[in-house]
């Protein structure tokens, strides 16, 4: 069959090659090029798996996703409306790009930091990793930057711990105000003291590096954190500080380490806020695990001790039964509060019990199955003078927790911008929920934290003194900003300072 462009211009007049010789080589070439595109095209774009996908999210989120209440109730979401506009994405879409833009929009809409979708990059199989720092995921770029520091008339500190938690000196009305950054909760955040700890572990840096090797890592890391944390405190104290700034601005969380943090920085014997949790097979076997742990460790301990820990494990055995019995969320999806308590409550952000006096358990066996700051050595009220947190919309997890605890507990003035709102995320790995068809990971936050007046922490921190700082405003204009606002919170941190209040 004819194909090249010569044939195709031959004069029409030839008497073997006339009009209609000319018609049949055209559509037979035009044929010819449908066939090419059909067979090298991509295949169109089906909306039925994504939408198989979106039935499956919507399952997850109507079994276990925490703050499910919180989405309806307070932020006052019409779950059914949101899905049917997902619905309608997907069915107009035209590629995987634009079925996973609504999926993400979805996620964004429920206004929870820690709901998200991951989508897999179809790499192979990971490597073992190594002991390799950032192949750990050590990154200082997860360290929120200084907002404190730029308020005129700030004096650095020089010293060891400044890289980690960077120290100053700011005058403000008669007073010196010490200002300490801590720019993420975790210590992943801190690669400098990682390859310090891989010295002091006497790991090799090219060696393998197993889940129980990175354990260590970390908390080599965390403890020295937290002893650089109270030397800065003792430094500023030496530097004649008579109150205290924490700088937690676009601080985005991290670990259980923000609960000792907070006991660091003031002399109240603080309360951690109640904990609730998503009913379901995750948190039954967290609780039946839990109440080995305990058994065990009374079957070691003094008779008082035994009385107690058994005691825990009973009311522990009692979250296990609540864990077990479900609570229909289809109330919800009608906008009505469900007769059933969706979460079940019981624990606390610090653990199996609200408070403890360091000195009096640290020395337990058992102490961190039941007080989970304990695992750091830390000291409690190492500062005991008045204290500002100062946070803003990139505030949010763990730094949100540290900034709640201290401010329910009356031992602390807020200042900044209301906090992006993430609450507690999730524990021992959470949830996730893989789609079938996408493989993309859906993330919900299996538990939540409860303020002091029965609020869910995801709603934000709002601060005492109120400063207008946005997240896109550059360092020099956030310092300009909380300086304005910089001795109010200085006047009522001195106020309402809770220095004659002592250890209970």
């Amino acid at each position: 069959m004819p194909r090249s462009t010569r044939e195709r211009e031959l004069p029409v007049s030839n008497p073997v090659r006339g009009p209609l010789w000319v018609l049949l080589v055209g559509m037979a070439f035009g044929t010819n090029l449908i066939a090419q595109a059909v067979v090298g095209a991509p295949a169109p774009f089906d909306s039925k798996p994504w939408l198989e996908d979106l039935d499956q999210v919507q399952e997850a989120i109507a079994t276990k996703y925490a703050n499910l209440e919180w989405v309806v109730l307070e932020r006052e979401i019409d779950l059914a409306a949101l899905f049917t506009e997902a619905k309608a994405q997907l069915q107009s879409a035209s590629s995987d790009l634009e079925a996973r833009a609504a999926f993400d929009k979805l996620a964004r809409r429920l206004g929870d930091g820690h709901v998200r979708f991951r989508w897999s990059s179809h790499q192979s199989a990971t490597k073992t990793p190594t002991a390799n720092c950032a192949a750990l995921g050590y990154d200082e770029r997860m360290r929120g930057g200084l907002a404190a520091a730029f308020v005129p008339g700030y004096t650095p500190l020089a010293n060891p711990a400044g890289n980690e938690f960077p120290a100053g000196t700011i005058p403000v009305t008669g007073h010196r105000v010490g200002v300490i950054k801590i720019g993420i909760f975790t210590p992943e955040g801190m690669p400098e003291l990682c390859a310090e700890s891989l010295r002091a572990l006497k790991i090799a840096p090219d060696g393998v590096c197993d889940a129980a090797c990175k354990d260590r890592i970390d908390s080599w890391v965390s403890e020295r954190m937290t002893r650089d944390l109270e030397a800065q405190i003792r430094a500023l104290e030496n530097a004649k500080a008579d109150v205290l700034l924490i700088d937690v601005v676009n601080n985005g969380g991290g670990t259980e380490w923000a609960e000792a943090a907070a006991r660091m920085v003031t002399p109240i014997r603080l309360k951690s806020a109640r904990s609730g949790f998503v009913r379901g097979a995750h948190w039954a076997k967290q609780f039946a695990d839990t109440v080995a742990d305990l058994r065990a460790d009374a079957k070691g301990a003094s008779q008082k001790d035994a009385a107690m820990l058994n005691g825990l494990a009973e009311r522990v055995q009692g979250y296990q039964l609540e864990a077990e019995t479900p609570c229909d969320s289809q109330p919800l999806w009608q906008g009505e509060r469900p007769s059933c308590n969706w979460l079940g409550e019981g624990f606390y952000a610090s653990g199996m019990i609200d408070s403890a006096d360091p000195k009096a358990i640290k020395s337990k066996p058992w102490a961190k199955d039941i007080f989970t700051p304990i695992q750091y050595p830390y000291e409690e009220g190492v500062w005991r003078g008045p204290l500002i947190v100062l946070v803003n919309g990139g505030t949010g997890s763990a730094a949100e927790e540290f900034a709640a605890v201290l401010q329910d507990n009356h031992a602390a003035v807020v200042m900044g911008a209301p906090t992006v709102g993430a609450g507690c995320g999730y524990t021992n790995g959470g949830t996730p929920t893989t789609l079938k068809n996408s493989g993309g990971i859906l993330e919900l936050p299996d538990c939540a934290r409860m303020r002091a007046d029965g609020s869910n922490e995801v709603m934000g921190i709002q601060p005492d003194v109120l400063v207008g700082l946005r997240t896109t405003d550059g360092p020099h204009r956030q310092g300009l900003r909380v300086s304005k606002k910089l001795p109010e919170a200085v006047a009522l941190a001195i106020n309402t300072s809770t220095e004659s209040v002592r250890y209970r």
